[in-house]
């Protein structure tokens, strides 16, 4: 059986150092939470998806330092939210999978706090970038769009593999449960004609001696 959080991890390269993206698995009748220090007025973004399990969906909230929710949705497939830190302290963002009773999910996380760090010796520029210095800049900006567009592909290629996946064993056992149907009907048709046949042949005999 395949490991999909291990599949996911290697896929994603995730950075757990940093807990800016990650891939997790949640179990039923579970809750897991997520916890970062965030200073007052940073921009922060939180971005999920259910990538496979149930009904690919989860609850998700986020609290604040005080406790209060900033963000809540319920069965949600995936979300993008971005908001301005209103005060300094610890966020929670928490993953809910506690209506569900058998079914566990693998659930997709991008938490980004603050803006990219800039390139070295780029970005500490007083005096005009140099067109080498512009360009670096640049590329920089759209490899890390192409990284993101990578990463919602992969996740977009793992659920639709497990959403192919889950057709194909269901089909499986729909044609496996039909086939033994008709063989046990084919067997049951057989044995009542024979048996049909049988009865027949023992009147005439039993006729013919008397």
């Amino acid at each position: 059986m395949v490991n999909w959080t291990y599949l996911l991890l290697v896929l994603l390269n995730v950075d757990l150092i940093f807990g800016v993206e990650l891939t997790f698995e949640l179990y039923d009748n579970a809750k897991d939470c997520f916890y970062e220090l965030i200073e007052k007025n940073t921009s922060v973004t939180l971005e999920y998806q259910v990538v496979t399990g149930g009904q690919y969906d989860v609850d998700v909230i986020m609290h604040g330092p005080n406790g209060h929710p900033l963000y809540q949705q319920q069965k949600s497939q995936f979300d993008s939210h971005t908001f301005v830190a209103p005060e300094s302290g610890a966020y929670a963002v928490c993953f809910s999978n506690e209506f569900s009773t058998f079914s566990h999910k693998v659930v997709y996380m991008d938490f980004q706090v603050g803006e990219e760090k800039p390139l070295p010796s780029v970005g500490e520029h007083i005096t005009v970038m140099t067109l080498m210095e512009s360009s670096s800049l640049d590329i920089h900006k759209k490899l890390s769009i192409v990284n993101d567009f990578q990463t919602h592909h992969r996740l977009r290629e793992a659920t639709s593999r497990k959403r192919a996946e889950d057709l194909n064993q269901t089909v499986f056992w729909w044609c496996f449960t039909e086939t033994c149907v008709i063989l046990f009907t084919m067997i049951g048709q057989v044995l009542v004609v024979r048996n049909f046949f049988s009865d027949n042949r023992s009147v005439r005999s039993g006729g013919r001696k008397f």
